[in-house]
């Protein structure tokens, strides 16, 4: 009877640990939109911001997802470095990291925003989390200089520390008033439509990556 009730316990045990593994693996692959205006959906209604679109067109294209809006309104990469550890949960698989434009804006030296970058990449880079550099381009009236420095910093970045880059976070929406808000700065919701349609295919190789291929 002894040796009936060890098998029994020994099943429960082994039941109880499948069930664990099958639970861990039905969770939704965690990604986070971390950045500024442009990723928290300045000027658009419920529904119409980067996030919510691409965790819509994920998910409508069989991924088993959640993209969390972590977006801050202003927000440079000195407040994102300040916000980083808070903002991105444990449990995150993937982080979109896009900021910069107001660093940009600002005239905030490259030298500045190249630092608050990689070690923002350091400490994603030390929580084994993917990231998915969103690249940003300086406006040409700031001068070639300031325009060559800091649209450098991106690509620089990625190579450095092996992460996968888009690099213009606002491809086809910059410069179409269309496509924008009435401040020429910010996608409406057709713009939104539009990113998130170019950024797609980037993001599913990256969330392929980090889920060992599968």
């Amino acid at each position: 009877m002894s040796f009936k009730r060890q098998i029994a316990a020994g099943l429960i045990v082994l039941l109880a640990i499948c069930g664990a593994i099958s639970s861990a693996r039905a969770e939704p692959f965690k990604i986070v939109g971390f950045g500024d205006s442009l990723m928290a959906g300045f000027g658009l209604g419920p529904g119409e911001g980067f996030t919510d679109k691409l965790q819509a067109a994920l998910q409508a294209r069989g991924h088993d997802v959640t993209v969390a809006n972590a977006g801050v309104s202003g927000d440079t990469t000195s407040g994102g470095l300040a916000r980083l550890d808070w903002s991105v949960p444990d449990g995150t698989r993937l982080v979109i990291l896009e900021l910069g434009a107001n660093d940009m804006l600002r005239g905030v030296s490259p030298d500045i925003t190249q630092k608050n970058l990689d070690e923002m990449l350091g400490k994603l880079k030390e929580r084994k989390i993917a990231v998915l550099l969103a690249g940003m381009r300086a406006a040409p009236n700031l001068g070639a200089d300031y325009q060559n420095s800091f649209d450098a910093i991106f690509p620089h970045l990625a190579g450095k520390y092996d992460v996968s880059l888009y690099p213009f976070f606002l491809d086809g929406v910059a410069g179409q008033p269309g496509l924008q808000l009435e401040d020429g700065m910010h996608p409406n919701a057709q713009g939104v439509d539009k990113m998130v349609e170019r950024i797609l295919p980037t993001v599913e190789k990256v969330i392929a990556a980090a889920s060992g291929g599968s």
